[in-house]
Order: C-alpha cells, then structure tokens, then sequence
C-alpha cells in the first residue's frame, strides 16, 4: 500500500510512503480534493487501484512491477476530452478528440503508473489520466498527478504496489 500525505503548507509537496521509505512527491498545483474536474489542477483524494505501468523501452530499463508493464510507442495517447466515448482511457493516435501523448519529449512520461481513478466506469468531466510518474528536474507541480523520481518510482514499482492511497493534508 502507498500513501500520498501533502505537505501541510504547500499544496504541491507531499510525503509519499511505501513500506519502511518515505519519499519527497509533488502533487496537482491546488493541492488534493474530494471533488475532482476536468483540468482543476488538483489531485484526486482517495483509495485507488493501479492498473499498470507505461515506459519509454528506447530511454530507461524495464522496470520490475507486479502489474502489467508496456512498453510506449509514439502512438500511445490518453483521452482526456469528456464528449469522447473514450474519456480516461489509452488511446492510439491521432484521434480527433482532446488527448495526451504519452510519447513525450520530456522525460516526465518516460515511466507512468495509472491510477484507477474515473475509470470503472468513467464519469465525463470528473478527471483523466491521473499517473504516477516522474518529477520534472525543477520539481513544478503537477496537473493532478504524483510525480517521483525515477529512483523512487522504481522502489514503490518493486514492492508490489497495487493501491494508493491519496491523504487530505494532516
């Protein structure tokens, strides 16, 4: 089980613990909440599954997980346009419809974790592509995700992990 506590005087710094460790995250730019939008900048409050593990084959090692683990291609996407029958769900591009590409030029996407959140069934407009995933070098928040070093990706990955759970500041 991982744990996400933010950070009491910030709405973007949180303590991610997993296990005996406990590891510097970033979060959404305004903080955690119970009621998550479209594009709020907040990162969702709550118990939620993993579902499994994106990568970048042709710049980092495969990583080891007890969840399904897929190598990125240029045309992995994720929807996060609510008129899309395919809302928070991977795609493959192009499609005419609001997307992500997963296949960045940054390296923040090069290991993704998706979060179950929205997704059984998803509830247009309540928030898409929650991940776990990398921080950027100057640690900038996040648009509702939790960011980790690779490093530490890697150690919550290799204990297993299937559930997060997502804290209100304490």
């Amino acid at each position: 089980m991982i744990h996400v506590w933010p950070t009491v005087n910030s709405n973007m710094d949180a303590q991610l613990h997993c296990r005996h460790k406990s590891m510097s995250a970033v979060i959404g730019k305004n903080g955690v909440t119970h009621h998550k939008r479209e594009g709020d900048l907040a990162t969702p409050l709550g118990i939620f599954p993993l579902r499994q593990v994106f990568y970048r084959a042709d710049r980092i090692t495969k990583p080891q997980a007890a969840l399904p683990v897929i190598p990125l291609t240029p045309k992995d996407g994720w929807c996060d346009d609510p008129s899309s029958s395919c809302y928070n769900q991977h795609i493959q591009l192009p499609s005419s419809f609001r997307h992500e590409a997963l296949w960045r030029e940054d390296a923040v996407y090069d290991l993704i974790v998706v979060v179950g959140y929205n997704d059984s069934p998803a509830d247009p407009g309540k928030g898409s592509a929650i991940f776990m995933h990398l921080q950027r070098p100057n640690k900038t928040p996040t648009e509702g995700c939790v960011a980790l070093t690779e490093a530490d990706l890697r150690f919550v990955l290799a204990t297993g992990a299937t559930e997060i759970t997502i804290h209100p500041a304490r």
